[in-house]
């Protein structure tokens, strides 16, 4: 049962017009919605809260940090993740202000959890990006932390955390679906650029 949900509203009208770009935002827009309409019904609110929650970076940045701690198996993971999550949260939040999309119409904020204001806007996603950037850095790592069948099945559970977190955001209201492919594709670049450039 979702805890005060928020009216079904139509998709927002973005500017643009008739241009290329105003029917493909009106497209997101309207495709967004519907998803988040058919969807609400069907999956349990406590879970999408709870695949919310799993990456936001205020809970998830101080468990990484205690990954420190653990056995020298991940430490060459840890660096490029560490650095790479800060990394991801200056980028998001210069993009998000550069453009300035607000979040849908249909998004119950009260729900929200905003710790700054850049969180009001809503392009790219930063909970896409950064569980993009977590799978897909894990993925080109596993090699180097072991060829152990645990490995792999630990990634496959990774990258299937990242798949619903990011699709979540939709569902919840909190993203547009260009929002969410935009921040996924940012995730899997700076994951790229974290494994070649931010080891040591």
């Amino acid at each position: 049962m979702h805890p005060n949900p928020p009216m079904d509203a139509p998709a927002g009208k973005s500017g643009g017009g008739g241009t290329l770009l105003g029917r493909l935002i009106s497209v997101d827009a309207t495709l967004s919605h519907h998803l988040h309409t058919i969807t609400r019904p069907l999956l349990p609110y406590s879970l999408l809260l709870l695949l919310e929650l799993s990456a936001d970076f205020r809970l998830f940045f101080p468990i990484s940090l205690s990954l420190l701690l653990s056995p020298t198996l991940l430490r060459p993971f840890l660096p490029p993740l560490l650095l790479g999550l800060l990394l991801d949260l200056a980028f998001v939040g210069l993009v998000k202000l550069f453009f300035r999309r607000p979040r849908p119409p249909h998004n119950n904020a009260s729900t929200m959890n905003v710790a700054v204001s850049v969180d009001h806007f809503s392009f790219p996603s930063g909970h896409a990006s950064r569980v993009f950037f977590v799978a897909s850095l894990a993925h080109l790592s596993a090699a180097a932390i072991s060829d152990h069948e645990a490995v792999n099945y630990a990634l496959f559970l990774v990258w299937v955390w990242a798949v619903l977190t990011s699709v979540s955001r939709v569902f919840l209201g909190r993203h547009f679906l260009s929002d969410v492919f935009a921040g996924a594709c940012l995730g899997v670049l700076e994951a790229l650029f974290a494994f070649h450039f931010l080891r040591f």
